[in-house]
């Protein structure tokens, strides 16, 4: 593999640095990823390869593979269900790989996907991702590329947090008169517009999801337990800090947007 970016090898190194409490803390990335498995589950599958990209600990495919056999509605074709214990684990962390029961040696591949698909994947029947694509510079046009690379008929199963999310974050920002410094999230109108262009779509729903209590001290600190706080902003000073979560809205908890996508390239 080629070296990395300079900020794709900080995603990196935070994910590693998260890794051991990673399943621990993940709570709506687990919760996300059986609801997007559960969605998927009986999809009619052409012929092709199939993968989880972004796998990390291997949340999807495990919801995958703990999904009833239900039966696909075209007789004779597998499902991603059937298939969730093959599916190529692609991912840029070994350390989180590490902890994915379903990545083998033959089903996992340590993988930067800001450098687009492996040529395995071309004709893919099914290509599925939960809270992956947000991490990449051009999430639309990484989007763009996965359906392209899937075979006529193939099935596309995503979700990805979008940039309405935090707004208790964004509202503390302006009031304390510091800059945002989280991820930049990418809209959800753009992904919806390439995947429209692309696909016949089967399901297209923008969920949102209001984690109860804490604050703004225990999200950020979250995040960082997570290997989720890595940014393309500075962080703030100290007392940029102090002013932030002295306006942190009390008692809101945090807020997530979340697009699920699935959608089928046409035959």
């Amino acid at each position: 593999m080629t070296p990395l970016p300079a900020f794709s090898a900080r995603v990196r190194a935070g994910f590693a640095g998260g890794a051991a409490a990673y399943d621990h803390q993940a709570t709506l990335q687990r919760a996300i990823a059986w609801r997007l498995a559960h969605a998927c589950r009986s999809l009619p599958l052409p012929p092709g390869p199939a993968a989880d990209l972004g796998a990390g600990t291997g949340l999807l495919a495990r919801a995958l593979a703990d999904q009833p056999q239900a039966t696909s509605p075209a007789s004779g074709h597998e499902t991603p269900a059937a298939r969730a214990r093959q599916l190529l684990q692609l991912d840029l962390c070994t350390e989180l790989l590490a902890r994915n029961p379903l990545a083998i040696p033959t089903t996992s591949r340590v993988w930067d996907l800001d450098q687009g698909l492996p040529r395995e994947l071309d004709g893919a029947a099914f290509l599925s991702s939960s809270f992956a694509l947000q991490w990449l510079s051009r999430p639309a046009t990484q989007l763009e590329h996965w359906c392209q690379a899937l075979a006529p008929g193939g099935w596309l199963g995503l979700a990805v947090p979008t940039a309405a999310s935090f707004p208790q974050w964004h509202r503390a920002a302006e009031r304390a008169g510091v800059p945002f410094t989280g991820l930049a999230l990418p809209e959800a109108a753009d992904l919806e517009a390439v995947a429209r262009r692309r696909l016949e779509m089967w399901r297209l729903q923008r969920l949102r999801f209001t984690r109860p209590g804490g604050d703004g001290r225990q999200f950020l600190h979250q995040l960082r337990a997570l290997g989720a706080g890595t940014s393309a902003h500075p962080p703030l000073s100290a007392p940029q800090l102090r002013r932030l979560l002295q306006h942190w809205p009390a008692g809101e908890g945090i807020t997530w947007e979340v697009l699920l996508l699935i959608g089928q390239r046409p035959a």
